[in-house]
C-alpha cells in the first residue's frame, strides 16, 4: 500500500527569479540578504545605542543629585527599578515591529522584482 498527498500530484508554482537567485546564492541573491541583514544591524546597534546611553548616563544623574527622593525613596532606586526595566521592555517591543518591518518591507522588494 502507498500512501501519498494530494499535493504530491498538483503542479508545482514556478520559482521566484529573485527567490532563486537567493537560494542558489547568487551574487544578486547575496546582494539582497547583505542589504537585510544590514539594516537589522543598524537597528541593532541602534537600540543598543539608546538603551546603553540611557543605562549608561545613570551614574552622572546619581552623581549629580546624591540626596534627592521621589516620593520618599532614593532616586536611584527610583530609576533602577521605575525607569530601567520599561525602558528596556518599550526597547525591546519597538526592535521587534521595526526587525518585522523590515522584513516585510525585504518581502515585498523580493515580490516586487520577481
Amino acid at each position: 500500500m502507498l500512501v501519498t498527498s494530494p499535493r504530491m500530484r498538483a503542479a508545482r508554482r514556478p520559482r521566484r527569479k529573485v527567490t532563486r537567485e537567493i537560494d542558489e546564492q547568487t551574487g544578486l541573491g547575496e546582494a539582497y540578504m547583505r542589504s537585510l541583514v544590514r539594516a537589522q544591524l543598524r537597528l541593532a546597534l541602534g537600540v543598543c545605542a539608546v538603551l546603553g546611553v540611557a543605562v549608561g548616563g545613570l551614574p552622572l544623574v546619581f552623581a549629580a543629585a546624591p540626596d534627592l527622593e521621589v516620593l520618599g525613596l532614593p532616586l536611584p532606586w527610583v530609576l533602577l527599578a521605575g525607569l530601567v526595566y520599561p525602558l528596556f521592555v518599550a526597547g525591546g517591543w519597538w526592535y521587534v515591529r521595526q526587525a518585522e518591518r523590515n522584513e516585510r518591507d525585504f518581502a515585498d522588494l523580493v515580490e516586487r522584482d520577481a
